[in-house]
């Protein structure tokens, strides 16, 4: 019979097996995702490659540039030690027509600074300085390219009547203090291949026309001065040059090609007439501008290098989608015979129980498997909930016989210990204590067996808490102190009754010790969907073992019963991620929450 119900689904008209269909959709799948992801690789790849190409030579830019301010300011330091020298332009501007006072000057007082200055940086630095005080000497040194001072640190003293009439000396903007300086190619500098830093010498005593005493020309090598600027960093084919304000190109780290600049007279190399040799479709051109310096740091990057990269990628992308294709669709297919062929054993085997007496008690429209699947489910699903209802009736029974015992095993020594202060208060004549306990302890008593149910209001349990603490107050006295610490938010909820009061009884007889006074805080609010209570107490406190003794449901000793005995009754009823946790210090104290979740009471399920 169950042959004959096989065969007679695969002969239906438009039946197809459901190993096609799971290697028809999953092919489909394989394609669309192998493709998509393809694309979509080799496209952010592209994009990203040319970004992070354009980060590295930005962060390798910012790092030449750095470099050369490193030096730059190097020199401005070490002008600064002349410019700011009240003594240095005190002697450079004193008048002297005696010969001993002029070689006192020079060689005690301006020789020992301008040699110290000039050599205070290692690299080929040329100090000139001009100055107005007419009755000074020169001394100066002649620069030839076989020279024995072309690679020595040298200074040098010429008058202000040289540069006077200099185009180099009269661009040089007003005076701000501290600020202006200015950097050209001046005198020889072009023929050497140096360029200048230039700075007034000024006295501030003077009046406004007079105060500039001098001039310092800071002459240093391009070539170190711009060690860092190597077009190698880069990579191979780009272009670095650093260029001025006007777009003059004052220093390459390469040969600039001689027809970014024919037609120009003056021979000087721009930005402009370069921008047409490195197209933005060919070339990515990045800048770092030094501000102090007014200088502008340029690269040219060919981007045949980005594009040869690319296409590596995207080879590599191919090869990898046609790999995964390949791979993806030999899976498929095993997968999908793996689960075709443990589907008509599965059909199979619920079609044999059919031979039973089961109702059906879902419908499925369809020609296939699963249609089988469903008329199978359904005939078995009445005996199946049966089965499930006694197991869940048999369980839920047990469970509400557990809680029922965990209920009856609260410690009745509290009973015995406020009959015994009843029995002291009635011999010592204490009537109105007497009147008072025996008030609460019915009130307790009352609030406690609660007409047998389980889950109380929470307003009950702070109620029944309250009236054991107001019998502990008649025993005690000022001793004892209390705070209630209750957001109104928890009225509206339920709980499990007799879960604090253990607390505060194990506070009052292990925490206390015979100490003078304690003080315990309780505290009852709603959190993240759950009800906290917390009871907090300042007494001796216990250790952690002492506190994992407490909480662990396979003791068997006496010391915790309580305790173990709430913990498990919370998780007993609300599952194993609520219950009780303690937190205690030896010497501070002891504090206890107590979490369950929040369930509102009815009368306020039904008010919403």
């Amino acid at each position: 019979m169950k042959t004959k119900l096989v065969l007679g689904s695969r002969n239906r008209r438009g039946y197809i097996p459901i190993g096609y269909k799971l290697m028809m959709s999953y092919l489909i799948f394989i394609i669309i995702l192998v493709t998509v992801n393809g694309y979509v690789s080799h496209s952010m790849y592209d994009s990203s490659m040319r970004d992070q190409t354009s980060a590295n030579i930005q962060s390798t830019l910012i790092q030449i540039r750095d470099n050369v301010l490193y030096k730059t300011e190097d020199m401005w330091r070490i002008s600064s030690t002349i410019y700011d020298d009240e003594y240095f332009v005190e002697k450079l501007k004193r008048k002297t027509t005696n010969s001993n006072e002029e070689y006192v000057r020079l060689k005690k007082e301006l020789f020992p600074k301008l040699d110290s200055v000039s050599k205070s940086i290692g690299i080929n630095l040329r100090l000139f300085l001009y100055t107005n005080n007419d009755t000074m000497s020169e001394i100066y040194y002649t620069y030839k390219p076989d020279s024995r001072y072309e690679d020595q640190q040298t200074y040098n003293i010429y008058q202000m009547d040289r540069i006077q009439d200099k185009a180099w000396y009269n661009l040089l903007s007003k005076e701000e203090y501290g600020i202006t300086k200015k950097w050209m190619e001046v005198e020889d500098d072009k023929d050497s291949k140096r360029i200048s830093m230039i700075r007034r010498i000024i006295d501030l005593q003077e009046s406004a026309d007079l105060w500039e005493q001098g001039i310092m020309r800071f002459s240093v090598s391009k070539n170190e001065l711009f060690q860092s600027v190597d077009y190698r960093k880069l990579g191979k084919g780009a272009k670095l040059y650093v260029q001025n304000r006007a777009g003059q190109i004052i220093y390459a780290s390469e040969e600039i090609p001689s027809s970014s600049f024919q037609g120009n007279e003056s021979n000087v190399h721009t930005v402009n007439s370069l921008q047409d040799n490195y197209p933005a479709d060919e070339f990515l051109t990045l800048k770092e501008y030094m501000p102090k310096e007014d200088w502008t740091i340029v690269a040219h990057v060919p981007l045949t290098i980005i594009k040869q990269e690319a296409e590596r990628v995207r080879a590599f992308i191919i090869g990898v989608c046609i790999v995964c294709f390949v791979l993806f669709t030999s899976l498929g297919i095993y997968i999908s015979r793996y689960f075709s062929k443990r589907m008509m054993k599965f059909v199979s085997i619920l079609n044999s129980f059919r031979e039973g007496d089961l109702r059906r008690r879902i419908t499925y429209k369809g020609k296939d498997e699963f249609s089988q699947i469903a008329t199978a489910l359904n005939e078995m699903g009445e005996d199946f909930e049966m089965l499930i209802e006694k197991v869940y009736l048999t369980e839920l029974a047990k469970k509400e016989a557990e809680l029922e015992m965990l209920q009856t095993q609260i410690n009745p020594h509290f009973l015995y210990n406020t009959l015994s202060s009843i029995n002291q208060l009635a011999k010592f004549g204490e009537n109105e204590k007497l009147r008072k306990m025996v008030v609460e302890l019915a009130k307790f008593y009352r609030l406690t067996l609660n007409s047998g149910r389980m889950f109380i209001p929470v307003s009950s349990e702070i109620e029944q808490v309250n009236a054991y603490l107001d019998i502990q107050k008649v025993k005690y006295g000022n001793r004892l102190g209390v705070t209630y610490d209750i957001d109104v938010d928890v009225w509206k909820y339920e709980t499990i009754k007799l879960i604090l009061q253990p607390f505060v009884e194990n506070a009052l007889k292990h925490a206390w010790s015979g100490a003078d006074h304690i003080h315990i805080r309780i505290v009852a609010r709603i959190e993240k969907g759950e009800i906290l209570y917390r009871v907090i107490d300042d007494g001796m406190g216990v250790s952690q073992a002492s506190v994992n003794e407490l909480l662990n449901t396979s003791e068997v000793s006496e010391t915790g019963f309580g305790i173990r005995n709430i913990h498990q009754r919370v998780q007993l009823q609300y599952g194993e991620q609520y219950g009780v946790s303690i937190f205690s210090r030896v010497g501070i104290g002891t504090s206890v929450d107590i979490r369950l979740p929040a369930k509102k009471r009815r009368l306020f399920l039904d008010g919403e």
